[in-house]
């Protein structure tokens, strides 16, 4: 810990098949992160489902984003290639952070389950309460209670283990914040990578199709965005604590 953040290096695998938002992934995780281009490798697991250790071998951290399309609750070509790489991350203690689907395949690895409930979608900024865990959690030292934070999902991790930590939920969600107990390995259900500016256009590049109620709904959901300063620093936070 204490490296340079000039000098880190993190692997991102994608889990995207809308070039687009793959881009602006891409782009939200170097700004949430405060990397340069060539500090931040990538790995698009729909167009290449052969994933392989050496990807991250040289990487400080190891990070997986959100997906538009696919969902945790299907097996996919990447699956289990995906799963055996996480699992060794986790085994060496090496740093790891999901976001949205990255979120929910920590979890399952840790061995909770996922379920899509469209009832209780969450698309949009959410206040986030943190727990007595999360309180005391050193990547969330200072942030307070609660905070605003980016939301765009349908499905839900359920269930907990001893190997996880929950470390803050929403009415609606019960894990919106989790850490591999002992590890250095968190999931954040909110999208820790987009700021209000991110998911006003991330939203908007799937024609609002999360939505309901035609351009009515969309001009609604716009009005309700908020900043989320706390949840953006996440990322820079987890990478000043832990490499």
């Amino acid at each position: 810990m204490g490296k340079p953040r000039e000098s880190i290096r993190v692997h991102l695998f994608q889990v995207r098949d809308h070039g687009p938002a793959a881009a602006q992934e891409l782009e939200c995780f170097r700004r949430r992160c405060r990397l340069r281009t060539d500090q931040l490798s990538w790995h698009n697991v729909v167009d290449d489902p052969e994933v392989e250790w050496h990807l991250v071998e040289t990487a400080d951290a190891v990070m997986i984003g959100g997906a538009g399309t696919h969902s945790t609750t299907e097996t996919y070509p990447f699956t289990e290639p995906l799963k055996a790489i996480l699992q060794r991350v986790l085994e060496e203690g090496r740093p790891f952070f999901g976001s949205c689907w990255g979120h929910q395949f920590l979890a399952q690895q840790l061995g909770a389950e996922v379920e899509t409930d469209g009832s209780r979608a969450e698309v949009g900024t959410y206040q986030v309460e943190l727990t007595e865990l999360g309180q005391a959690d050193p990547l969330l030292a200072g942030l307070g209670p609660s905070f605003p934070a980016q939301l765009g999902h349908h499905d839900h991790v359920t269930g907990t283990s001893a190997r996880m930590e929950i470390l803050a939920s929403t009415p609606l969600c019960g894990n919106q914040l989790l850490r591999a107990t002992g590890k250095p390995a968190y999931g954040s259900q909110f999208h820790s990578e987009l700021n209000q500016q991110d998911m006003s256009n991330r939203v908007a590049m799937y024609d609002y199709s999360y939505l309901e109620g035609g351009q009515a709904g969309a001009d609604a959901f716009l009005a309700t965005l908020t900043p989320s300063p706390e949840a953006d620093q996440l990322l820079d936070r987890f990478l000043t604590l832990y490499t």
